[in-house]
């Protein structure tokens, strides 16, 4: 998934936007809620999305990973916050100018809305994620959402059928005779070798 990081720039029409994850809580809500992980997504239009994990709602930390993620002369579509308002220095950029949280006129920023609502249903069965491991989930939740329209399971077979091959290994090397081999092998096999199953 690290490989998915690594992919050729966004161009083209592209979709900017930033959201904020975590569980409900009472109080503030939106940006100003405590204990909450923001996030910056772009979208190429029926492409690939980026995500990542942003410290602070600042025009810097917004602005940082869209120039280093997209190319140059891209058209930008984001909504109306102030910190977008130097992408034309990047390449052309349209501003959505939303009522009542919905768009107004016919330019929108559907694309990285549907990958929110995406990731957004794909976390809630984990009734909240611990902050320190956001950034794998929200990898997964990129690959997932990037090769949507692919069977997965010849991936997840091959990734199962490689960890089969390495299982006999140590980090120090291939397993030796001996003491060793009662850490490598299974519970049960090792239990049921000792007479304790």
């Amino acid at each position: 998934m690290h490989a998915e990081a690594l992919q050729e720039p966004l161009t083209g029409a592209i979709e900017g936007d930033e959201s904020v994850f975590g569980d409900y809580r009472k109080g503030e809500r939106g940006w100003g809620a405590g204990g909450k992980v923001l996030v910056m997504g772009i979208v190429q239009r029926n492409g690939q999305v980026k995500g990542f994990p942003i410290p602070a709602r600042k025009a810097a930390e917004v602005i940082n990973p869209v120039c280093a993620h997209t190319t140059p002369g891209s058209l930008y579509n984001t909504d109306d916050w102030q910190a977008y308002a130097s992408l034309w220095v990047q390449g052309d950029h349209i501003v959505v100018p939303k009522e009542k949280g919905r768009p107004k006129g016919r330019d929108h920023i559907n694309g990285i809305e549907g990958f929110w609502s995406y990731a957004k249903n794909w976390l809630n069965p984990y009734r909240g994620v611990p902050r320190k491991y956001f950034h794998l989930y929200l990898a997964e939740i990129c690959y997932r959402f990037n090769h949507r329209k692919q069977d997965l399971k010849p991936l997840a077979a091959n990734v199962a059928t490689q960890n089969n091959r390495h299982r006999h290994q140590t980090h120090f090397g291939p397993v030796r005779p001996g003491i060793t081999k009662y850490f490598m092998e299974p519970r049960t096999a090792a239990c049921q070798r000792l007479g304790k199953l």
